[in-house]
């Protein structure tokens, strides 16, 4: 008898949804047991509140109880983070079911709420894994965008309050290439930048920001005759709108920003379909000057955007500075 093959595909993937459901149960459960007991301890701390040291004699006392018999995850340490996780998440019903534990652990170490807010936003809405949630953190995201958005902004789009009108409002500068694992003090051509792109695509999408997908690479465009090659080509769902982006290894120059400048010209007037909006192009480049930017555009001009790369992740203080130099300047404009 012949059997349509698909039904074992099917079932297949049934028991992994099934699977994937189950992990994520038991995880979220793993959590409200997490927080209550983060709040037992809350509570058990207040009534000692008069007491000096109640709080580090507490945790010392429940681990020494505990751990023998449960082993590792009821150490000191993780005692003193059920604690953390109940202060920062105090009410049961904003917690997440697919936020893993992994996960909030990496959120309790935050110390500003609307950072906090915006990682679960982002988190929820992408899915992202723990290793992605982590990279994120790390790379200092919330702050990139600051340095080209409002808090309220950031914040609002991040949890789908506002759809993005503006290219700026997603795309990073500087952005931070380091998972290429390409050494900071070598020399590269584009074509070494642009092959390392593509092998770690799935990385640099998640850099790029929500809503990108991959379109081409060295796309063949002719005009009147003349062959030229787009490095790469995205499509972003959010902004409805092809992405071309140039790569630069040298510091920018007017006639890179003249280059994409074509190749932005020619997709707007042949590529695009009459409901997508204008194409946007970003300049990755190594080293990019703002003045040679801001004389060879025209003046509130949307469709260029220049964004530098770096080949290794920043301190927070280094960010920090950056933030901070931005608001500086944002407040010289205004009292101007």
């Amino acid at each position: 008898m012949l059997v349509n093959q698909s039904i074992i595909s099917d079932i297949k993937t049934i028991v992994a949804q099934s699977k994937d459901k189950a992990i994520r149960s038991v995880d979220h459960h793993r959590t409200l047991m997490y927080w209550d007991i983060g709040k037992r301890i809350f509570e058990e701390e207040q009534e000692g509140k008069d007491r000096a040291d109640y709080g580090k004699y507490l945790t010392e006392y429940i681990a020494n109880e505990l751990e023998p018999e449960y082993g590792s995850g009821f150490s000191k340490r993780q005692i003193e983070l059920f604690r953390q996780f109940y202060r920062n998440f105090p009410i049961t019903n904003t917690l997440y079911s697919q936020l893993s534990w992994s996960q909030y652990k990496l959120l309790i170490r935050i110390d500003n709420q609307d950072k906090i807010a915006f990682y679960i936003a982002e988190t929820v809405k992408n899915n992202w894994t723990v290793r992605q949630l982590e990279r994120q953190i790390y790379s200092s995201l919330y702050e990139r965008l600051l340095l080209s958005n409002d808090k309220e902004n950031v914040l609002a789009v991040a949890q789908n309050e506002k759809q993005p009108s503006d290219a700026k409002e997603i795309i990073k500068d500087p952005m931070y290439l380091e998972f290429l694992g390409l050494k900071r003090e070598a020399s590269y051509y584009e074509k070494d930048l642009e092959s390392a792109i593509i092998t770690h695509l799935q990385d640099f999408l998640l850099e790029l920001g929500n809503g990108f997908s991959f379109v081409a690479r060295q796309k063949r465009i002719h005009i009147d005759g003349d062959e030229f090659f787009v490095d790469l080509v995205f499509y972003n769902r959010l902004l409805q709108c092809f992405v071309i982006i140039e790569i630069k290894t040298h510091k920018l120059t007017h006639q890179d920003i003249g280059q994409l400048q074509m190749y932005v010209n020619y997709y707007d007037r042949i590529e695009i379909l009459p409901h997508e909006n204008p194409t946007i192009g970003i300049l990755l480049c190594a080293n990019k000057n703002d003045a040679v930017v801001k004389f060879t555009l025209p003046e509130e001009q949307k469709q260029i955007i220049t964004s530098q790369y770096t080949l290794y992740l920043p301190t927070e203080k280094q960010l920090l500075d950056e933030v901070n130099k931005e608001l500086e300047s944002f407040e010289e404009k205004d009292s101007d």
